[in-house]
């Protein structure tokens, strides 16, 4: 299966997609644009979204649903949201089909025209906000903290599956507080629970910081950002957290009561993460034979492939199987047991193995009578013989050293693909030659921001919340800097 997949060196875009493809996570779609999710890509999404649901219920937040589409004039309540999405709205005009009279299929009815077009949603702040106007009225009904399990929809003109679709699945957290104390506290829990996730879980190491004017989310007062290097040395925005002040109050005259007994308008924040997850989960950890899954998300954490001649065979080694998956299962590891007989066990090695599942346990009538099992790890490919009576003892111990591992061999590469640049030249050099992370001085303007972007395709992915002062100058303009910024090409 590996021979038909593209190495990384010699194309690592197409190795990308042929991972995506042949692993079985999605496939393209009859509408341009936007992929079909495959059960196999769904049940990593859905690990995903279950463990990040838990967290956003223990902080507080609840889920409810807000409608797909989205009058038109709501976005033209908050000038800068509006401008930020004009370019990328799918646009409703008519709510009607009819037979063509010309007996060719059927055309929009254009006596069906809508009084006021509709906008298939590319993110929900104007309709949860026309809707919190009714929800609020004293600071007894503060906070509200809603979260969202949603698709939207922004056009694309070049896509790639996962990363950047027309259609894609996310979850859009949409808060309200009486101060802006709060809500900017709020913005700071939700991207720590997101940087959280995405180490401890998907074994991705990420940087936390603030997004420039220039990069801010549409109607923010400040976006936050986690950012994470890919192994081709290019980076993904991979969750924003925003802190919206009052801008969408005020588009949509949000008041509440104060404790004071005045009129004041709320404060506001949304945050999001999104299927572009799963492909940083292929990037970061993918290998040129397949995927490599960390347990804690991986639909199969453990599959067994039985080894029989007949079926004499495979009925003792099933017998067996069932103890071992019974008794794993009971520890909560997710175990998977392929008896299919219309494929050899050399066949469905190497299907797992590009499908990243991390552990592997051959059984056969020679191991029945040994009592042991051959085990083998996803992450390093290599196989050792295990006692069957120490699998309930050792199988969970070695998915978490393969979690460990996945995320040591990430932060690693992330480390060997950091640089740091103190003038233009060398800066070109790091961007054309090595890509990853540049740590380079800023001057804050977005003049020069635009024009690095321009000469280098390089953009700032953020200004690190742990990084120090320190004094410098600017790699482009030579004007004072207190600190240094990241650069990068990104995705």
């Amino acid at each position: 299966m590996a021979k038909d997949i593209a190495t990384r060196a010699e194309n690592y875009p197409e190795w990308y997609n042929d991972l995506v493809l042949k692993a079985g996570l999605a496939d393209y779609s009859a509408v341009k644009g936007c992929m079909v999710i495959k059960p196999y890509g769904y049940a990593i999404w859905e690990n995903m979204r279950d463990v990040l649901d838990r967290r956003f219920k223990d902080t507080g937040h609840q889920n409810a649903a807000f409608p797909l589409l989205i009058p038109k004039s709501f976005f033209s309540r908050e000038a800068q949201h509006v401008e930020g999405f004009a370019k990328e709205c799918a646009v409703v005009t008519h709510y009607r089909l009819m037979n063509d009279p010309d007996g060719k299929g059927v055309v929009v009815d254009p006596t069906a025209k809508l009084e006021e077009e509709l906008i298939i949603r590319p993110t929900s702040e104007t309709i949860i906000w026309n809707t919190y106007k009714d929800w609020i009225q004293s600071y007894r009904d503060l906070p509200i903290l809603i979260n969202q399990w949603a698709n939207v929809v922004r056009w694309e003109m070049r896509t790639r599956l996962f990363l950047r679709t027309t259609e894609f699945f996310w979850q859009e957290g949409h808060t309200a507080h009486a101060t802006a104390e709060e809500a900017i506290a709020e913005t700071e829990q939700m991207l720590d629970i997101y940087a959280e996730f995405m180490e401890n879980f998907m074994a991705v190491p990420v940087i936390k910081g603030r997004k420039t004017e220039s990069e801010r989310f549409a109607g923010a007062v400040e976006t936050y950002t986690v950012e994470g290097l890919m192994q081709d040395g290019k980076a993904l925005q991979m969750g924003t957290s925003h802190f919206l002040g009052q801008n969408f109050a005020k588009a949509f005259n949000v008041q509440y009561l104060s404790r004071e007994s005045k009129l004041e308008y709320v404060w506001a924040t949304s945050w999001g993460v999104s299927t572009r997850m799963m492909g940083a989960l292929v990037m970061v950890h993918g290998d040129d034979d397949g995927l490599i899954i960390p347990p804690r998300l991986a639909p199969y954490q453990v599959v067994i492939v039985p080894i029989f001649k007949n079926d004499e065979q495979l009925a003792l080694i099933t017998e067996k199987v069932n103890e071992i998956r019974k008794a794993l299962q009971a520890q909560g590891i997710r175990v998977h047991y392929d008896a299919r007989d219309n494929n050899s066990p050399g066949w469905k090695f190497n299907e797992y193995e590009l499908k990243g599942v991390p552990v592997r346990i051959a059984i056969g009538p020679r191991d029945l009578e040994k009592g042991t099992v051959e085990v083998a790890r996803r992450d390093t490919k290599t196989k050792e013989i295990w006692e069957m009576a120490t699998l309930n003892d050792r199988v969970a111990p070695l998915l978490e050293e393969i979690q460990t591992s996945l995320y040591n061999r990430a932060l690693k590469v992330r480390e060997e693909s950091s640089h740091y640049a103190d003038d233009y030249a060398r800066f070109k050099e790091i961007i054309a030659n090595e890509g990853g992370f540049v740590y380079a001085h800023w001057d804050g303007t977005a003049e020069t921001e635009a024009k690095i972007k321009e000469e280098t395709k390089a953009t700032i992915r953020c200004i690190p919340l742990d990084a120090p002062e320190e004094d410098g100058v600017c790699i482009y303009s030579g004007k004072p800097s207190k600190q240094r910024v990241i650069f990068a090409q990104a995705y």
